[in-house]
């Protein structure tokens, strides 16, 4: 998985689109594409969270929630599997290909191919660029861990398994049945 060090956009513009290309800390990583029950568990929760935080159609609104967005912090350039920022934080969605501004909440859906680098590499990147919240969910184990950043490090906030109904932070205004993300 991980590929070149002192790598460059360029680099990550040549590896093959059947691939994730992501910059952590100078080092190049691609990744498989996402199995099916992956990207199951993604569809869903964009669905649940969309309608009631994008769209505000049954919930609050207030946020921008989107799939695989390219994120440009700093030297990283990351590609959470979901990532969302307030209105308050980005008043007007951009028409660019990337983000310059950090997600105040960002998801990834792990998978045993890029378990290492979500824990080890992108969660503390996510940290260091000030993302607020973190969701790690592990669709075969079926649980949603909720973390909140305190400093520069991640803090669990909630553990939750297989078919909670839940009000996890930063979404804790709606009900989110976690039985619904489960293929």
């Amino acid at each position: 998985m991980s590929g070149k060090r002192g790598a460059i956009y360029e680099d990550l513009l040549a590896v093959p689109e059947h691939k994730v290309a992501e910059i952590v800390e100078g080092d190049l990583f691609a990744s498989p594409r996402p199995r099916i029950r992956h990207a199951r568990v993604g569809t869903a929760l964009v669905g649940a969270l969309y309608d009631q935080f994008d769209r505000g159609l049954s919930g609050p609104g207030g946020w921008w929630i989107l799939y695989e967005p390219e994120l440009h912090l700093g030297g990283d350039i990351l590609v959470p599997d979901i990532a969302g920022w307030r209105h308050e934080t980005i008043e007007v969605l951009p028409d660019d290909p990337a983000f310059t501004v950090a997600p105040d909440w960002v998801c990834e859906i792990l998978s045993p191919s890029t378990f290492e680098l979500d824990h080890q590499r992108k969660c503390p990147a996510y940290a260091r660029n000030h993302v607020t919240w973190l969701w790690l969910i592990d669709p075969g184990e079926r649980t949603l861990d909720v973390y909140h950043r305190d400093g520069k490090r991640w803090a669990k906030s909630e553990s939750h398994r297989a078919d909670d109904r839940v009000h996890a932070e930063p979404f804790e205004a709606a009900e989110l049945d976690l039985s619904l993300l489960w293929p």
